[in-house]
């Protein structure tokens, strides 16, 4: 039962923090979400903090695993890049729940010393994914240059497409965008 209690907990935080944002969710209002009583919060997180990084470390687990079910031994690079975009723009990073728990772990990312270690993992991975793809199509330093502008690209048009409270319309066009930006740096530094 342990599995599914952590489950129904980590998605009752998702529910509350989208609702109520992440400053006025409490263990009252995650485990009343839950259907359960908050006394099971400590019991398998150690309290609301640890709840929380759990629920961030499910939503960057999320991120990972729709890459990874892309890719195969035989993906090319540029088609990994794709699958990179692809992933971070997919149906659950779109959904008003997870985008507004993602806003939310962001903003107080900036004043929580373990969330912001994850926001720079997840960070990293983003970074260090696109790295590899563009070392295989160009030289090394143009390669790093290419993965921080893309990035940096996906992030900001995510979080664009998030605050103007867009549509489904416009995370494709988003995503589409950003494909076609890391297409022009191919272009432009590709070997």
């Amino acid at each position: 039962m342990e599995p599914v209690r952590r489950q129904q907990l980590i998605d009752a935080t998702i529910e509350s923090v989208a609702m109520r944002g992440l400053q006025a969710t409490t263990i009252n209002s995650i485990s009343k979400n839950a259907g359960l009583s908050s006394g099971i919060i400590s019991h398998y997180f150690g309290g609301k903090q640890g709840l929380i990084e759990a629920t961030v470390r499910y939503l960057l687990s999320n991120l990972k695993k729709g890459l990874i079910e892309k890719v195969s031994h035989n993906t090319s690079a540029t088609q990994r890049l794709m699958f990179i975009v692809e992933a971070n723009f997919a149906l659950v990073q779109q959904r008003s729940d997870t985008t507004k728990t993602w806003l939310s772990f962001w903003a107080q990312s900036m004043h929580d010393e373990e969330l912001h270690r994850l926001q720079n993992v997840n960070s990293k991975r983003l970074q260090s994914n696109l790295a590899f793809s563009f070392k295989q199509l160009m030289p090394i330093e143009q390669a790093k240059q290419a993965a921080e502008l893309s990035a940096a690209m996906i992030d900001g048009l995510w979080l664009r497409t998030v605050l103007s409270k867009s549509d489904e319309n416009q995370f494709k066009h988003s995503e589409t965008l950003a494909k076609s930006y890391v297409n022009s740096l191919i272009k432009q530094y590709g070997a």
